[in-house]
């Protein structure tokens, strides 16, 4: 018999009180009758003793009720309490929930408590900077920008405040319920109807031609880069990437292409030293228009490569003959591969 298949229990032949039991390793061993239990006990030492289903039980229940250190305790009687949230404040700020993350960093909802103001701060840590190429000189770019761009279709800069002990930077926005590209992949065919993409791309012109008057080349538009307010108004966001021209300068000549790669026109596909900073805008901003109307892009490809490829040697796919003659016609002005041949923003909004 296998010592560990046994219950030790210090009695006679009789069933013991629960409080003669000396609680040791349990010694219950299975012999051959499947009703009976063989028992070892003292003070006879080859002495044994056959237990039927109840008086085991009974013994249970007695062990049971002499348990000083566990008591069953129904699902009802449990009171679950919730950890509780530490209020955490970074300045005058009141952090909230994260609305998104990006390769920079965390982009969270924010209180002001002396104004009441819903803000989006997105917090980026400078070691996390460093191993992005360009990374610190991206986000100062978009600091010194975003300082003196006012437009009601660009974001704006409310604060910018630093940590240097966690080597955190935050940038204090002002708050946008939505995300474009979040819309229209929760949207049917993931393409909005024309009426609400021609609301939305009227308001894209509305921020382009005010950035290219104050000579900002954004070099990114896309719909990842396009918020909503509360009020449905459109904020073209991220100038990571974008360039200020000099201001005396008649041309508006780029020589840098860092947006992604989907939303690039030809001229930087092919590696082009140097290219129109405004004809990129008007290119991105018609894949967007394409990509907002029918749910696709006008080019593809399996891969990065494969795709820049497509870009810089195809032509665009001809947009659906459901979206009419009139937005077939503006699309295919905007991706005209030739950039000389693309309408201006004043152009395209005497069309639209």
């Amino acid at each position: 018999m296998d010592p560990r298949m046994c219950r030790k229990i210090s009695s006679s032949e009789s069933l013991p009180d629960a409080e003669n039991v000396e609680y040791e390793i349990s010694n219950i061993a299975p012999q051959d009758s499947e009703d009976n239990f063989l028992i070892e006990g003292s003070p006879e030492p080859n002495s044994v003793t056959w237990l039927d289903d109840d008086q085991i039980d009974e013994l249970d229940l007695n062990l049971d009720q002499t348990n000083l250190f566990f008591h069953r305790v129904d699902s009802a009687d449990i009171i679950y309490r919730s950890k509780k949230k530490k209020c955490k404040m970074v300045g005058k700020y009141v952090m909230g929930d994260v609305l998104g993350e990006g390769s920079y960093g965390k982009v969270k909802e924010m209180l002001d408590s002396e104004s009441l103001c819903r803000r989006a701060v997105k917090i980026l840590k400078k070691r996390k900077l460093r191993r992005i190429p360009n990374g610190e000189q991206n986000v100062q770019r978009e600091i010194q920008l975003l300082r003196i761009l006012r437009h009601k279709n660009v974001i704006e800069l409310v604060d910018v405040m630093y940590n240097d002990e966690k080597q955190k930077m935050y940038l204090v926005m002002e708050f946008c319920v939505g995300v474009l590209q979040d819309m229209l992949e929760s949207s049917p065919g993931k393409k909005f109807p024309q009426r609400q993409a021609h609301d939305y791309f009227t308001q894209l012109l509305d921020g382009l031609e005010y950035l290219h008057g104050q000579g900002v080349i954004h070099k990114d538009i896309k719909p990842g880069n396009l918020l909503l307010t509360l009020d449905q108004t459109l904020k073209i966001t991220d100038f990571g990437v974008a360039e200020a021209l000099d201001m005396f300068s008649p041309e508006d000549t780029c020589y840098t292409g860092q947006g992604s790669p989907a939303f690039q026109p030809p001229e930087i596909a092919n590696g082009a030293e140097q290219f129109s900073g405004t004809k990129v805008d008007i290119w991105s901003s018609g894949v967007t228009l394409y990509n907002m109307t029918t749910g696709r892009y006008p080019f593809e490809g399996d891969n990065v490569y494969r795709l820049l490829e497509a870009i810089g040697r195809g032509e665009p796919a001809p947009p659906p003959t459901s979206l009419g003659p009139s937005l077939g016609a503006l699309l295919s002005h905007m991706l005209k591969r030739d950039p000389n041949l693309r309408p201006t923003v004043q152009e395209i909004k005497r069309h639209a």
